[in-house]
């Protein structure tokens, strides 16, 4: 705002001393002190309000007078309440330093003049901001020169003092302000994600209000091209389509209290970011492509020739400057919904392109090295490794099943609460043509295995395919509840009345290989007491826990119950 405005404001009660000739000077903010020198608190612009306890006498107010205006301040304002009139020594410094000078009625408080002024700046940034994000807008939209969804964080940052995130929906941070403190830590972009994916599934309104650690967050979502409007609590269409792979727009404030212009301007803001995401799926329709022209090829027993040369044609647009990829990894995804037929497998193909990028990476790009096609019901990725490492025992990294599902299980089980699951399998890594219809087959079977688990969100990696839970998901229920009753129904009976802990006993006895020390060392007990327990446990069922035949009974029927 202009000093001019001031002096048109009649309920300010400001009266004009000095400076006609600069009432066209721009007021950023305002600042009230009484020290004799505030420079250390001054950045330029201010209008500064002054009770003028600093003046002992006439001689201090031409010091006072040049430290303003070296620091810059638009203006200086003198309240009446302490000295009556203002001194005439510092009218004639203000003039002798071309400063605006006015007085300050004594009736009116700073305070209100400072809310009017923070008021009019805040409003004017706003709108000035408005703008930018429109010519930012048209900007991308016609071309990348716009800078992508960071250029306008930054604006929410130096022009309304916002710190702002964009999220994936697994929580790994997509865009973020620059230099404006520490990042967000994983573990509150996992939980905000969470919130988020939880509050779109149940149709909260946004933005979604989310106290965490002693800050309110606001969660806005990003939603591309034809999809519902920006604060819509429903869609046109099954939020089931898109609940797994919207971003989010976190926001490090309150605004539950907000004037609509503000929240209108921060859902330009969203669209302006959905852009930028609706362009990085459309550059993902040549690797789409080439995984789809892969997994054909595998899926209809084409020589091997001929799928290692659409190998290679994927290979330099996967891995740009790297040529040839020496490993192939295969992931399939699974997502399933109750009480839905629907095709779910571009659901799961766009949740799959953004659950193996690495989490801890930054960015809109990460992707371009994942190629991931689609059936009716399930996603397969193609996954190429520059390089795969082997470690001391012999086996090879790269993808592993575990640490993706750490990276992504708490988000995703908020967003899948209530009526849905996604189910993971990774295979080893490949060199050649060859071996990836067995990595396909591989990553499958590996996905049944993890849809055997409980969960929302379940993984499993080739490694455990040589170990007996490979057969239990395909144990039939019928047998699988008579096998377990069995064995666990008279323990659990006798836990139930007598509160004996047989179960978690048992449990303990099977990890600890049977020792007693170290079992009796894990749960607190005499070992004549565990003594006590494993005997009552073979009383009721009949078996012996020294022989290996009914150790193992027991061992699958804990995990198949």
């Amino acid at each position: 705002m202009r000093l001019r405005a001031l002096l048109d404001t009649d309920a300010l009660g400001l009266k004009l001393l000095g400076g006609e000739g600069e009432l066209d000077r721009s007021v950023r903010g305002v600042m009230t002190t009484d020290l004799r020198d505030p420079s250390r608190y001054l950045s330029g612009g201010e209008l500064v309000l002054s009770g003028l306890a600093w003046r002992r006498d006439a001689a201090d107010s031409d010091p006072f007078v040049r430290i303003l205006v070296q620091a810059g301040v638009a203006a200086l304002a003198a309240g009446e309440a302490e000295l009556g009139d203002v001194p005439e020594d510092l009218v004639v410094a203000c003039a002798r330093h071309r400063l605006p000078l006015f007085a300050v009625n004594e009736s009116v408080a700073f305070a209100t003049i400072t809310e009017h002024v923070v008021r009019q700046v805040s409003g004017e940034r706003a709108g000035d901001l408005a703008a930018v994000v429109d010519r930012h807008r048209r900007m991308m939209t016609s071309g990348p020169a716009g800078g992508g969804p960071d250029v306008v964080l930054d604006l929410l940052g130096s022009d309304l003092d916002l710190r702002a995130w964009v999220l994936s929906p697994t929580g790994r941070p997509v865009a973020g302000p620059k230099d404006a403190g520490p990042a967000l830590p994983a573990e509150v972009c996992a939980k905000l994600a969470a919130e988020h994916l939880a509050a779109t599934r149940t149709g909260r309104r946004a933005p979604h209000r989310v106290p965490l650690g002693g800050t309110t967050y606001s969660l806005f979502p990003v939603r591309g091209t034809g999809r519902a409007p920006q604060g819509a609590a429903g869609t046109g269409r099954d939020v089931r389509e898109t609940v797994l792979s919207d971003w989010l727009l976190v926001v490090e404030a309150d605004a539950g209290d907000w004037a609509e212009e503000r929240l209108d301007l921060l859902y330009g803001v969203t669209q302006l970011i959905a852009v930028e995401r609706d362009r990085r799926d459309a550059a993902r329709t040549v690797r789409r492509r080439l995984a789809q022209e892969v997994l054909e090829l595998v899926q209809t027993g084409a020589a091997p020739a001929e799928i290692a040369a659409r190998l290679r044609v994927a290979a330099p647009v996967l891995l740009p400057g790297l040529g040839a990829a020496p490993h192939w990894q295969v992931v399939v995804a699974r997502v399933e919904w109750e009480d839905d037929e629907a095709e779910t497998g571009p659901v799961a193909q766009t949740l799959l392109e953004e659950i193996l990028v690495d989490p801890l990476a930054t960015g809109p790009e990460h992707s371009d090295r994942i190629a991931v096609a689609h059936t009716g019901e399930e996603a397969v990725a193609l996954v190429p490794l520059p390089a795969v490492s082997t470690e001391h025992d012999g086996s090879e990294t790269g993808i592993l099943a575990d640490a993706l599902l750490e990276s992504v299980r708490e988000p995703l089980s908020a967003g899948l609460d209530g009526d849905g699951r996604v189910t993971l399998g990774v295979s080893a890594a490949v060199h050649s043509a060859e071996g990836l219809r067995g990595a396909l087959e591989e990553a499958r079977h590996a996905r049944r295995v993890a849809a055997a688990r409980p969960g929302r969100v379940c993984a499993a990696g080739h490694q455990e395919l040589a170990s007996h839970v490979l057969l239990l998901p395909f144990v039939p229920d019928d047998v699988r509840r008579a096998f377990t009753a069995r064995l666990l129904d008279p323990l659990r009976d006798y836990d139930r009345r007598h509160r004996a802990e047989l179960i978690p006993t048992l449990e303990a006895f099977l990890d600890s290989d049977g020792s007693w020390t170290r079992c009796a060392t894990r749960l607190h007990l005499h070992v004549n007491t565990l003594r006590y327990r494993v005997g009552r446990i073979e009383q009721l069922t009949g078996r012996d826990l020294s022989r290996l035949e009914d150790k193992l009974d027991f061992f699958l029927a804990l995990r198949m119950s």
